[in-house]
């Protein structure tokens, strides 16, 4: 069913150009090296959107635990995160109203449900990783343990 969706995607609702964008956008933003964090966002996006079926966003602090940040990245990713606020709000806005139009046609309810996944991400894309779906379960299952630990 996975690999339906994606060829649904990518062939009627040209799905690797969206990929193939948001990669080279965020290459871009990567190389400038001021605009690194949503760089690094982006083409985990676009990795997202070459297989959208079968993989999710999630934050990256959570999909690697024990990863250490330097203090300083993390201030100045906040900081290009509040810049990118205004962008990224039209970005998002723009992929709900996509989101939509696709709920409209009947063949393009599944693809728009794939798409839906991503607004949070467009909306910040600072420190987002593209994980399979049995990783995100699993991301998921053990934050609901350590919430009933804590309760």
């Amino acid at each position: 069913m996975r690999a339906l969706g994606n060829i649904l995607w990518h062939f009627p609702f040209l799905g690797f150009l969206n990929a193939l964008f948001t990669y080279v956008l965020g290459l871009l933003l990567t190389v400038t090296v001021v605009a690194a964090p949503i760089g690094l966002g982006l083409m985990q996006l676009g990795k997202f959107f070459l297989a959208p079926f079968g993989h999710e966003m999630v934050a990256s602090k959570d999909a690697l635990p024990n990863q250490e940040v330097n203090p300083t990245w993390k201030t100045y990713s906040t900081v290009i995160m509040i810049l990118w606020l205004p962008l990224g709000l039209i970005l998002a806005i723009a992929t709900v109203i996509q989101v939509v139009a696709l709920f409209i046609t009947i063949i393009g309810i599944p693809v728009a449900a794939a798409l839906a996944k991503t607004v949070g991400t467009m909306f910040n894309p600072v420190g987002k990783v593209c994980v399979s779906s049995e990783m995100a379960a699993e991301i998921r299952r053990k934050a609901a343990q350590t919430q009933l630990a804590v309760n």
